[in-house]
Parts: structure tokens; sequence; C-alpha cells
């Protein structure tokens, strides 16, 4: 009886790490599903409070300063509500997917808990799409709610079935780049302080200096030139000319910067979790 157990315990293959052939997809839809539950979690701070934020300034710059403005596009008279709410929404698009990313991993390594995703079998790549298209998600969503938000101040009566294109484009683009930048900015970034000084001194001037309230042929010729080497710029001429058929820049070099930033930042988030950069002691 003791020789048949132990021939039987001999057949029994030991334990080994279970393989994934190409993509651990069960692991990725877990970590982008706890992202987004993360967020949708605390849906009073990650949804309402941007909406009601691109509401007091469209209150404060169209209602109260605005009042019967239009702005003009080549030869087309735009109400300036219908100028600004797409920029509004594409603000609260950018500031909300860097936020998302950001802000989850520099919580996961003040508050010890980076094993967690560290430790089950994620590549690289899986950790990159995994937070990129979390933070993603929370771009569009609350873009979305935020164009609802200021509709009735906008109309869009220049809105065309051919320009959606461009809304969906921009929009998923905006949001990756800018979950992309959250990423790198949550893995550099040692404590809050260093969180807040991207936020301040990088993201948040880039995106109230990219037109969001103004044309660019408003400024100085210096300071117009400077506003065509700002990505934000194009993202939100782009994700505007779907909703009111104009632009300011060119849309074509805008879907390009758009790209090329989204595959550059990813390689670089890629890279960066591969070596376990600022993760791995």
């Amino acid at each position: 009886m003791n020789v048949m157990s132990k021939a039987s315990q001999a057949a029994v293959a030991p334990p080994q790490p279970r393989n994934y052939a190409s993509v651990n997809w069960t692991g990725l839809w877990t970590l982008y599903a706890r992202e987004v539950r993360r967020f949708m979690k605390v849906w009073t701070q990650t949804l309402a409070a941007p909406v009601i934020t691109a509401l007091l300034y469209m209150m404060i710059f169209v209602v109260a300063v605005g009042g019967n403005r239009v702005i003009v596009i080549d030869g087309v008279r735009i109400p300036f509500g219908e100028f600004v709410g797409p920029g509004l929404a594409m603000m609260s698009i950018l500031n909300n997917a860097f936020a998302n990313a950001s802000s989850s991993l520099i919580q996961a390594k003040i508050m010890g808990t980076a094993p967690d995703f560290l430790t089950p079998p994620l590549s690289p790549l899986e950790l990159t799409l995994g937070f990129g298209l979390g933070a993603a998600t929370r771009g569009v969503v609350v873009g979305l709610v935020a164009v609802a938000a200021v509709w009735p101040f906008s109309h869009f009566s220049h809105l065309a079935f051919g320009n959606l294109w461009a809304i969906v484009f921009f929009s998923l683009g905006a949001s990756m780049v800018m979950g992309f930048i959250g990423v790198l900015t949550g893995l550099w970034s040692e404590k809050f302080d260093q969180l807040a000084a991207v936020t301040n001194f990088l993201v948040m001037p880039m995106t109230f200096l990219s037109g969001t309230f103004y044309t660019i042929d408003r400024l100085p010729p210096f300071f117009r030139e400077v506003s065509r080497f700002n990505p934000f710029f194009y993202l939100i001429d782009g994700f505007r000319y779907g909703f009111i058929g104009q632009h300011e820049g060119s849309v074509v070099v805008g879907m390009s910067i758009t790209v090329v930033l989204t595959l550059v930042l990813g390689l670089a988030c890629f890279e960066a979790f591969r070596r376990g950069w600022r993760l791995k002691t």
C-alpha cells in the first residue's frame, strides 16, 4: 500500500507556473477593471466635480463675459459658447485621464500596494495597456458627461455627422496620450508634491494656453508660433473641429502628432515597466 502511494505521488507532476502563450487576458482585464472601478467608486470626485468645473467656466466665459460674442474662423461665424464648449470638454478629458493613471501609481507606491500588480503574471505590455486604457476610460467618460452638461449653453448648431470621426479619434487619442503621461509621472513621483508640480507647472499651463478659450490668431506673433508647438492645441483643435466643422491648425498634423505621441509614450511606459523603473529596489 505504501509502495503504491509513493508511486502515485511520484507520478504527480510538481506545480508549475501558469504559462501564458501570448497575452494574459484575464490579468489584463482584471487590472483594467480595477482601474475603472477605482474611479467609479468615488464618482462624485472623479465625474461630478469636473462637470461642475466645466459648467462654472461656461458661466464665467460665456454667460458673464462672452454674451453675444462670436468667433470668426475662415469667415465662418461661430457663437462663443459653441466655440468654448468642446475646449472645456477636451480640457476635462486631458486632466482626468492624466489624474487617473498618475494618482493610481503614486498611491500604490506610497501605500506599498505596488506588489498587487507586480506579483501577478503581467507583462510590461499588459501593465502599460491596463493602466493606459483605465485612464483613457475615465477621460472619455468625463468627456461625454462634460459635453452633455455644456450642450444647453453651446447647442453645437454646426455639428455634422461627417465630422463625428474627429470627435472619436481625438477624444480617444488624447485620453491615451494623457494616460501614458500619467503613468510616467506616477512612476517618477516619489511623493504627492512631485505629482502636484507636474500638474501645476506642465499639464495645466499647456491646457490653458492651447486655445481653449480663444483663437490663437489673437495672440502676438511670437506666442502664436509657440502655441503651434503645443500638442494640446492640436488635440483641442481637432476635437473642436468635430463639433463646429472649423479648425485653426491642420487636422492632419494633429492626427499625426496624436499617433506619434501615443506610440512614443506607450513605448516609454513599456520600457519603464520592463525595467521596474522606480518600482523595484
